[in-house]
């Protein structure tokens, strides 16, 4: 089971690859550098000549290559999974990687096929966060950490807390991706400041887009800070939530500081894309932390008729019995 887990590693980090991947096809304007699908201007994509790949090309093609590869991967956890795998959903959840991974490639081939529609690609982008955040819970749920037995975190509001968490951090994603895809990264070009101000002089629809994501930037910084502070107050002796809230807060700094860089540098391609891989981490980084968090929430199977949770008490049941007739 552990090869298993580090395997799930491999494929939620190869994920990660693969939205650094197509941060720069977007961040490039190379979405219709390749314009036939699936394959790379008639070529079988693997075979595609490395002399050819020039321009857009290089960016279009080396996403697909890598979307195609992790297609893959993903095809071996989910049976890998269905193998060994006694809960069964955690088997179904590898099954939904699978099934998530085939509708974004559908929808990627789209974006091209139809000329990059906006909504295509804005459900393309979502959908790739949410593979990765599968992705994610299998690593996390396969791990032995995640089966060992430790005291549960009988703290109504940190749950509350960390699923508004995650939840308010996908719905920013969703904003950028909206921004990206219409094409309002500059709308408003200046930075701290809106055209001057705090409020835009006027309104479009793409500087409603923009401005929704910097109120929204600021949501969640509100959110993963009180989130950290909570776990810090309340929980700062359990390391399995220490971790994620410090890497949370970390990559949530990097993200500001980014964002920033992105309207300073003119919607740089690098500065973009970084932007967007770190959204992913700090997602990432923040499912983990409510996973763990809900981890005795859920029902793990009975083996041999006793369930896990009465399995963890036998051995003090047994000690009492002994005191007792003694």
């Amino acid at each position: 089971m552990i090869w298993l887990n580090r395997y799930a590693k491999l494929v939620a980090a190869s994920t990660v690859l693969l939205i650094a991947a197509g941060g720069m096809v977007t961040s490039t304007g190379s979405g219709l550098s390749v314009p036939d699908w699936p394959n790379t201007y008639g070529w079988f994509m693997f075979s595609f000549p490395m002399s050819k790949w020039v321009g857009g090309i290089r960016y279009e093609h080396t996403h697909r290559l890598i979307a195609s590869t992790v297609g893959c991967l993903t095809i071996i956890l989910a049976l890998w999974t269905w193998r060994v795998e006694p809960r069964a959903w955690v088997r179904r959840l590898a099954f939904a990687s699978l099934g998530a991974v085939i509708l974004q490639g559908l929808l990627g081939g789209l974006t091209v096929l139809l000329l990059l529609p906006p909504a295509v690609s804005i459900g393309h982008a979502a959908l790739a966060q949410l593979f990765f955040c599968i992705t994610m819970t299998l690593a996390v749920v396969t791990s032995p950490s995640w089966k060992a037995l430790s005291p549960p975190a009988n703290d109504v509001m940190l749950r509350r807390i960390t699923l508004v968490t995650s939840i308010v951090i996908y719905s920013q994603i969703l904003i950028g991706a909206t921004m990206r895809h219409i094409g309002a990264g500059l709308a408003i070009p200046t930075f701290p400041l809106v055209f001057g101000g705090v409020v835009p002089p006027e309104w479009t629809a793409a500087i409603a887009i923009h401005y929704a994501h910097r109120v929204g930037a600021l949501i969640v910084l509100f959110a993963v800070f009180l989130t950290a502070a909570h776990v810090w107050h309340w929980h700062r002796q359990r390391r399995e939530f220490m971790r994620p809230a410090v890497l949370m807060v970390l990559f949530v700094c990097s993200q500001a500081t980014l964002g920033a860089f992105v309207v300073l540098s003119s919607l740089q391609p690098v500065i973009n894309t970084a932007h967007v891989v770190n959204g992913a981490l700090v997602l990432g980084t923040s499912v983990v932390l409510t996973l763990r968090v809900y981890r005795h929430g859920i029902q793990e199977p009975a083996i041999g008729g006793v369930p896990a949770a009465a399995r963890a008490k036998l051995p003090v049941l047994k000690k009492d019995l002994r005191e007792v007739r003694g």
